[in-house]
């Protein structure tokens, strides 16, 4: 990494030295235990949070869904999908998937660490992998047409701040939370971010800026997600 590419990326450095010391993290890939027997598991899938600096922004990759798609089509997403049998790991599930999905080389992606998992209502275990991508330059998105229509970089602050947000109060078995819709413009579209994608970014700026959120998150008790610890 030349000295330019230092500066522009000493704030992601800080923070992904941070990240990895960090005890409220789970860094499920070094343990065997876990790979055998919790990992193999069916309806498991892994999500890649690809970060990356520019300027004084940090950006996360998204993409949405395409229209042909059975399930969540037209949704916007982070790159990722079930867990392959011969997946190693959920880093190995996150990065397989980013590559067949857009393009993105795992060699560029620098994995700092396993988030905690979240279930979605359909008990789908659902793991945030998060990496930081160092060399923007070299990343050249190729979209996989069945599965995304097409793939925009959002701010991640913007998940702790009440602008261009609306939100419903929902209610699951007796557990009332709060279903978080970002609006962000992007390629000429207006991009909605909600639902789990939105829960796991609020939770994910949440650890990167050491702050809570603007707003009060109040996510479904089924994710089994606790946002403020940082």
């Amino acid at each position: 990494m030349d000295s330019n590419n230092f500066s522009r990326s000493q704030k992601l450095l800080d923070i992904s030295q941070r990240l990895r010391q960090s005890n409220y993290l789970t860094p499920h890939s070094n343990d065997q235990l876990y790979q055998s027997e919790t990992h193999k598991k069916p309806n498991r899938s892994a999500v890649l949070i690809c970060l990356f600096n520019e300027g004084d922004e940090i950006y996360v990759i998204l993409t949405k869904r395409s229209s042909k798609l059975s399930s969540y089509s037209g949704h916007v997403s982070l790159p990722g999908g079930r867990t392959d049998e011969g997946d190693a790991d959920d880093i190995r599930t996150a990065l397989r998937e980013a590559e067949e999905e857009i393009g993105l080389d795992p060699a560029l992606v620098d994995v700092v660490t396993v988030l905690e998992p979240f279930v979605t209502k359909e008990n789908v275990t659902v793991v945030p992998v998060l990496g930081i991508l160092w060399n923007k330059q070299a990343f050249n998105p190729v979209l996989n047409a069945d599965e995304v229509e097409s793939i925009f970089y959002a701010p991640l602050e913007m998940f702790l701040k009440d602008e261009n947000r609306r939100h419903e109060d929902r209610e699951f078995q007796g557990d009332k939370y709060v279903l978080h819709y970002f609006d962000f413009k992007a390629n000429n579209m207006v991009y909605v971010i909600w639902a789990l994608t939105a829960g796991i970014l609020i939770s994910t700026a949440s650890l990167v800026y050491q702050r809570p959120p603007e707003f009060e998150p109040r996510m479904p008790k089924f994710w089994k997600k606790n946002y403020s610890r940082f």
